[in-house]
C-alpha cells in the first residue's frame, strides 16, 4: 500500500493502458479520477474500479473540459498527489499515413491529441496538486523507432519525453517530479482502431516476434510501473523515461 490515500488523476483511463494503470494505482492504496469520452466506458471502468474511484467526463483536447476534471477533482478529494497524462493515441476516424496522405488537418489532430493536450493537462493540474506531487507522463517506444504511417505519433511521443525534462526544471521548486513511462506493443482493443478485425491477431504476432522478451505486453504491466513512479520509490528519478517495451526499443533480435 505504498500510495494509500493518495489522490490520483488518470487522463484515459477508462480503457486499455490508462484503466491497467488505474487499478495498480488502487492496488496501492491510492483514490481518485479517471477520465475519458465515452460515458458507458467510464462507467463501466469506474465500477470495475470500486470504492474510493469515480469517473469524470472529458475530452482533453478540449481546456474548459479539462478545467472541470480538476475542479471535479478537488471538490471531492482535495489536492492531487498523482497525475497520469495517459490519454493519446489513435484519433478515431483519422487513420495514422505517411507523408503523401497526411493534411494539415490531420496533423494538427494528431498533434493536439497527444502533445498539446499533455502540456495542458500539467498546466490545468498545476493549481490542484500538492507540491512534492508526482506526474507521469505516458510516451511510446515509437518515439525511438520508426515504422511505416507513424511519424507524426512518433514525433509528438519524442515530444512527450522532452516535456517532461523541460516540465521538471519548471516545477523544481514546488518538488513536483515529472517523467515518462514508455510503453512498447501492448495488448489493447487500440489495435482494432489501426487494422481490420481479420487482421488483428497476425499483426500482433509481428509484435511479439520483434519484442526480445517474446510477449506482447499487458495494462498491469504498465500499471506496476506507473505505480513505481508514482510512489517514493522513485523520490531521486525526475525528468527522465522509462521504457516498458520488454526490450522492444535497445535490444536487437538480429543475428
Amino acid at each position: 500500500m505504498k500510495l494509500e490515500n493518495k489522490v490520483a488523476v488518470v487522463t484515459g483511463g477508462n480503457s486499455g493502458i490508462g484503466f491497467g494503470i488505474a487499478e495498480a494505482l488502487k492496488i496501492e492504496g491510492a483514490v481518485g479520477v479517471i477520465t475519458g469520452r465515452n460515458q458507458a466506458t467510464l462507467d463501466s471502468s469506474a465500477k470495475a474500479l470500486g470504492e474510493g474511484f469515480i469517473g469524470v467526463k472529458g475530452d482533453v483536447t478540449n481546456l474548459s473540459d479539462l478545467e472541470n476534471i480538476f475542479r471535479v477533482t478537488g471538490l471531492k478529494f482535495g489536492k492531487i498527489d498523482i497525475l497520469v497524462v495517459n490519454a493519446g493515441g489513435i484519433v478515431d476516424g483519422v487513420p495514422m499515413a505517411g507523408i503523401d496522405d497526411v493534411t494539415e488537418e490531420s496533423y494538427d489532430l494528431y498533434m493536439d491529441l497527444n502533445l498539446k493536450s499533455t502540456y495542458f493537462t500539467v498546466k490545468k493540474a498545476l493549481p490542484y496538486l500538492n507540491d512534492g506531487a508526482s506526474i507521469i507522463l505516458i510516451g511510446s517506444s515509437a518515439a525511438h523507432r520508426a515504422a511505416p504511417g507513424m511519424t507524426i505519433y512518433s514525433a509528438a511521443k519524442a515530444a512527450v519525453i522532452s516535456l517532461a525534462k523541460g516540465l521538471s526544471l519548471d516545477l523544481l521548486s514546488r518538488k513536483i517530479r515529472v517523467n515518462t513511462l514508455s510503453p512498447g506493443s501492448i495488448d489493447t482493443p487500440v489495435f482494432g482502431k489501426i487494422v481490420p478485425e481479420e487482421q488483428v491477431d497476425a499483426v500482433k504476432k509481428i509484435w511479439i516476434d520483434i519484442t526480445p522478451v517474446g510477449r506482447q505486453g499487458v495494462p498491469a504491466d504498465i500499471g506496476r510501473a506507473a505505480a513505481f513512479l508514482a510512489s517514493d520509490d522513485s523520490a531521486f528519478i525526475v525528468g527522465t523515461e522509462i521504457l516498458s517495451d520488454g526490450g522492444l526499443t535497445n535490444l536487437s533480435l538480429m543475428k
